[in-house]
């Protein structure tokens, strides 16, 4: 394999989701040639599963799970696969994918882009890797959001047995209404259904499988207290922070700065920082939060946890780091 030093520039020179694509198809390809990657870290204990390293592969990198056996020879302590929906979706219309290189940063409008859940399925199914697989579940864009509730339960039903953890996504500024469910009401309601569904599949398959929430940074303190005490209440098992923003202040005057879309990378990390925090102080240890947002290098990645994450996820700092950022980040968190 090429190293990723090398690679950039080629990848870097075409469109943003060509080059996505393109890598994909590559580590799908050759990942049985990737060297096994000799990442020692802290192991970590969490919502009742024993995590390698701290360090994980953020959701939205592979949406369909295709290539799960690479991501676990580069290292990381697990792997969030998805966003998926229960039925394909081509997402929104292209040009969707757009990086900031000045600021480390991406802007996405991809609106959960996936070939549906029983294609996931098939992947997760088809892959050797044995360490923790988190899948990450949305609702189709053509759902009415009175009855997303019903695409998370299909969802959630199909991916329990296959799944190490299950992720949902409320967050993603791409997909009309969707954080309307953040809101006090419809966030209880969509809980309460989920806690439900899960004790039943615990019961139908000997299995307790955790659920976590992803929320997004634009919320206010308020909002994030409300977030906590629907966890609590709930009883999910832990909630990961946080997904992109829409803020553009940071990136203001930038090209590509004003396209619409979620905002990712460095930009996002002092933002997405301080909602783990309060987050953290909120749920006073009752559950762990998953820090997510703008770690690209390894202070970054010790920042989350001293914020009082538990866990760390990376995406967009990969795109610019290439593969040496998880074993830096790796290091930091020992």
């Amino acid at each position: 394999m090429i190293p990723y030093c090398l690679a950039r520039p080629f990848l870097f020179s075409l469109d943003a989701e060509t080059a996505h694509e393109m890598t994909l198809a590559g580590l799908k390809r050759f990942s049985s040639l990737l060297p096994a990657m000799a990442v020692t870290g802290r192991s970590v204990r969490a919502m009742g599963i024993d995590f390698p390293n701290p360090v994980g592969l953020a959701a939205g990198l592979d949406k369909n799970g295709e290539c799960i056996d690479a991501w676990g020879r580069l290292g990381f302590g697990f792997v969030e696969i998805g966003t998926v929906t229960p039925r394909p979706q081509p997402g929104n219309p292209k040009p969707r994918l757009f990086r900031l290189p000045e600021r480390k940063a991406i802007i996405n409008r991809m609106g959960f882009n996936n070939h549906g859940v029983d294609v996931l399925l098939a992947n997760v199914r088809a892959s050797r890797f044995k360490g923790v697989l988190g899948i990450n579940i949305g609702k189709n864009a053509d759902t009415p959001i009175e009855r997303a509730a019903d695409d998370y339960l299909i969802c959630l039903d199909k991916v329990y047995a296959d799944a190490s953890y299950v992720t949902v996504n409320i967050s993603s500024p791409n997909t009309r209404n969707l954080r309307q469910l953040q809101g006090v009401s419809e966030l209880d309601a969509l809980l309460g259904q989920l806690k439900a569904r899960q004790q039943s599949l615990t019961d139908q398959h000997g299995c307790y499988v955790p659920l976590t929430l992803k929320i997004a940074p634009d919320l206010d303190d308020g909002q994030i207290a409300n977030i906590a005490d629907a966890l609590r209440r709930h009883r999910i098992d832990g909630v990961i922070a946080t997904n992109t923003t829409l803020e553009r202040q940071t990136v203001a005057g930038v090209p590509h700065a004003e396209e619409t879309g979620g905002l990712s990378g460095s930009p996002l990390f002092e933002k997405s920082t301080l909602v783990v925090s309060r987050l953290a102080r909120a749920l006073a240890g009752e559950l762990p939060v998953i820090a997510a947002g703008g770690i690209t290098d390894g202070a970054g990645a010790r920042a989350k946890l001293e914020a009082g994450a538990t866990l760390v996820q990376i995406y967009s700092g990969l795109i610019y780091h290439g593969p040496t950022l998880i074993r830096e980040c790796v290091a930091h968190t020992r």
